[in-house]
């Protein structure tokens, strides 16, 4: 398994998770710049993502389904503030209704995601600040602490059935 560390910072409202890859760092960026690298790796490995719209730019949007065991769907979006190919970006993620608008009373989460080289191998930080301890208390409680290390770890294996990876 890829993930290093998880820390949760209940004062500053956030959690922090790192995790290496044997790749190289741009391979590590497409699988958040590529739609379809995206998708086999973002949110629970029982609720495979489509991602439906795909912009990574500042002020750019992404909108993704998920779909559940027993055939539930759950959408979400983000809004893209920074981006720095191939090593940085940060986005505010949401909840939306089934026909992909966002709910305005539904709490987000700002995510950060920073790429390095390490010892010939990509770290990642990947920080989730909640609005409140209410929403950080929330989100906990639904298990997505625990689904965050799962889905990151989904990674290793995109990495590793992608035709254009290069061996550092």
């Amino acid at each position: 398994m890829s993930v290093v560390s998880v820390e949760k910072d209940y004062e500053g409202l956030s959690i922090e998770l790192v995790a290496e890859f044997d790749a190289p760092v741009e391979a590590v960026w497409q699988l958040w710049a590529d739609p379809r690298k995206l998708e086999r790796w973002w949110g629970p490995p029982t609720w495979p993502a489509t991602v439906l719209d795909h912009e990574l730019t500042v002020g750019g949007a992404v909108s993704y389904s998920m779909t559940g065991p027993d055939g539930q769907t759950s959408r979400g979006w983000w809004r893209v503030t920074a981006v720095e190919p191939p090593r940085a970006l940060e986005f505010t993620d949401g909840y939306a209704d089934l026909d992909g608008t966002p709910l305005a009373q539904s709490p987000t989460t700002d995510v950060t995601v920073r790429l390095s080289e390490q010892d010939g191998r990509t770290r990642m930080r990947l920080r989730f600040a909640f609005e409140s301890g209410d929403h950080m208390q929330r989100v906990e409680q639904l298990g997505a602490f625990d689904v965050f290390p799962q889905s990151v770890a989904q990674m290793d294996a995109v990495l590793a059935t992608d035709p254009d990876q290069e061996v550092p």
